[in-house]
């Protein structure tokens, strides 16, 4: 620890100066630092360009040798498999799809059509149910009446 001197200077700000001292030092260091950083960007940049121009005349060479209309065949090709492929995931997706719903629909209509019977039996007396049943029959025994032809009207009612 350091010693403090007689004046009445806290130790904190005795830091706080050094820190600034220490940052106006760095800081002094900058200019070199970045003319130093600018050269060797500048070298970087030169060695791009001279492998941009050989990558350039390359692919340039390339391109006078490719077979466009070969090229395009088979992209046309691909492309076609390609879209085959994808409508026949498509179908089968959807066709799974279908499977599904109907597996969902079927069961939830089996599920109501017991829900409903349950119901019906557990708010019908027994008793009304046997009743409704034996009236049902006699309806059903019974003859039925036999139509009564209707009297014949004239067609054109008579002036007044």
């Amino acid at each position: 620890m350091t010693e403090q001197t007689k004046t009445k200077i806290p130790t904190p700000l005795y830091a706080a100066a050094g820190a600034g001292d220490l940052a106006y030092e760095q800081l002094r260091k900058l200019p070199a630092v970045v003319t130093e950083l600018s050269n060797q960007a500048v070298a970087s940049l030169r060695a791009y360009n001279e492998q941009a121009g050989t990558k350039a005349a390359e692919l340039r060479g390339k391109a006078q040798e490719t077979d466009f209309v070969a090229l395009r065949d088979t992209a046309a090709t691909a492309a076609t498999t390609f879209a085959q492929v994808a409508q026949e995931r498509a179908l089968a997706v959807y066709n799974e799809l279908v499977a599904r719903g109907e597996r969902v629909v079927g069961t939830g209509v089996v599920e109501a059509a017991d829900v409903v019977n349950a119901d019906i039996e557990a708010t019908e007396e027994p008793k009304a149910v046997e009743a409704t049943v034996t009236e049902a029959k006699a309806v059903e025994a019974a003859p039925k009446p036999r139509k009564r032809a209707k009297p014949a009207t004239p067609a054109v009612k008579p002036a007044e």
